[in-house]
């Protein structure tokens, strides 16, 4: 099988088990949209978020939970992987621009050592990072190692509004998160 196909296969198993989390209607009919690496679910049709805890890399715990009330995009990064490096500063334009509205930040390091994890946060990013080295809180989301970097928007609410399966730029993720914040929370 060549590389081209592979990929192409790989790309449609990441998107159809993105899309578990979504809900889907009777006929068929989709409450989720997918361009093959970018899903977007309605809001009344989101999936609760998974268990989000784990220690700090400046140390400390996170629970995502305590986040409630606030937009909350969940970035998977490595030091290993370039494309992390080059969506760095647009992750961090697009928070400091939206935090105001409401939105915060988190990073989760995956398959990486402290302190190579911390070295490259420096001077990057000024929301904080779990440290994952196993991988486990992006398995929760679905989200294989390889698939790195990977981008999740929870809502107000604490639920699955947008998954990006690429690196992104501040053009495109900063329209995704406002709109995101701009949303009445539902009620529960």
């Amino acid at each position: 099988m060549n590389a081209r196909r592979w990929t192409a296969g790989l790309l449609a198993t990441v998107a159809a088990v993105a899309l578990v989390g979504c809900s889907f209607g009777g006929g068929g009919e989709k409450r989720c949209t997918s361009d093959g690496l970018t899903i977007t679910c309605a809001q009344d049709q989101r999936s609760k978020t998974p268990k989000v805890v784990g220690e700090l890399l400046t140390g400390g715990q996170y629970d995502v939970s305590q986040a409630r009330g606030q937009v909350v995009v969940v970035n998977f990064w490595g030091s290993w992987c370039a494309p992390c490096r080059a969506e760095a500063d647009d992750l961090e334009a697009t928070y400091q621009a939206t935090k105001a509205s409401g939105v915060t930040f988190l990073g989760v390091n995956v398959q990486d050592s402290k302190d190579k994890a911390i070295a490259f946060e420096q001077g990057r990013a000024t929301y904080p990072s779990i440290f994952d080295p196993s991988s486990s809180q992006a398995l929760n989301f679905d989200i294989p190692p390889n698939t790195t970097p990977a981008t999740v928007v929870l809502d107000r609410n604490g639920r699955i509004a947008v998954v990006i399966r690429r690196a992104v730029t501040q053009d495109e993720l900063r329209p995704i998160v406002e709109r995101v914040a701009a949303e009445k929370p539902a009620s529960n």
